[in-house]
């Protein structure tokens, strides 16, 4: 069952947990505004005892690098905890942001959130993070 999690007027964050991972899907505007609430949703997510993510970006119409600062952010506190961040779902001008930004090729990408869940998570599979892992 998806739960909101945030509502502000130019986003809203929600979640489901399917196959051991909690995606969060947004939508709308992710900048200096919004990013710090996705933040403060991880961490308590976190709290709560969710370890493995997958952050659905289908419905991002904006993201500046105050969005990229906070996917970091929520990178080293999940990796704290042991688990795991994916992304799905993840628009072309987002992907040239990643691109750009060196963060591609260290974080996972897949073409829906069906796709990022179909395996169950492994722990520690940020143990390399910022640096991309083989295979």
């Amino acid at each position: 069952m998806r739960t909101n999690i945030i509502r502000h007027e130019s986003m809203m964050v929600s979640y489901d947990v399917v196959n051991g991972w909690t995606v969060l899907e947004a939508d709308g505007e992710v900048d200096a505004n919004t990013a710090p609430m996705i933040r403060e949703a991880v961490i308590k997510l976190l709290d709560e005892g969710h370890r493995h993510f997958v952050l659905d970006l289908g419905f991002v119409t904006f993201l500046d690098s105050m969005g990229l600062g906070v996917i970091v952010a929520m990178t080293k506190r999940i990796r704290e905890h042991e688990g795991s961040l994916r992304f799905a779902s993840v628009p072309g001008r987002i992907l040239k942001l990643f691109d750009l930004s060196g963060m591609r090729e260290s974080y996972e990408t897949h073409p829906s959130a069906s796709e990022a869940t179909h395996s169950a998570p492994s722990p520690g599979s940020l143990a390399h993070w910022p640096h991309p892992t083989s295979g």
